[in-house]
């Protein structure tokens, strides 16, 4: 029982959130809303432990600050050599190991390298994956295997 109402509570605040409006007719369709999916999610049966991975949540908690951080310095040195005709802009082609072995895990890092600017993910592989690099600086640090090593804490133990 706890699964459907944690499911319904998150839906509830994620609505309230977005919406913005808290007047009493809104926020009654608001709950019908998260009610009605809650209910189909249970008839549908994704509903269960797979579809809430609870034990992921501590790797994410420490993983989404890093990649913030990751995502805003990209984002500067992207927008620095925008600016500063100066440094160099050398694409290139680069296959990084796809370090987390469930597919799950692979998307996870894929995502992570697409999310932040200066990379693209173009193809996810068995054992590797291959990424547009914007600058010879963010292939390298893709190189290091840094992100590769932090995305594969994310996978269930």
């Amino acid at each position: 029982m706890a699964r459907p109402l944690t499911l319904f509570f998150l839906l509830l605040g994620l609505w309230l959130m977005l919406s913005g409006h808290y007047d009493p007719l809104l926020i009654s369709l608001g709950t019908l809303s998260a009610v009605s999916v809650t209910l189909i999610s249970l008839r549908m049966g994704i509903v269960d432990a797979e579809g809430q991975p609870m034990a992921l949540l501590p790797g994410l908690v420490r993983y989404a600050p890093w990649l913030a951080k990751e995502i805003i310095s990209s984002c500067l040195d992207v927008a620095l050599r925008i600016i500063r005709p100066q440094l160099s802009i050398e694409p290139s082609i680069i296959r990084v190991p796809a370090d987390p072995k469930t597919a799950p895990g692979r998307v996870a890092y894929a995502n992570s390298i697409t999310l932040t600017p200066g990379t693209i993910s173009l193809e996810v592989l068995e054992e590797e994956i291959e990424v547009h690099a914007l600058s010879a600086a963010s292939a390298t640090e893709l190189q290091t295997g840094e992100m590769g090593r932090r995305s594969r804490r994310l996978e269930a133990p």
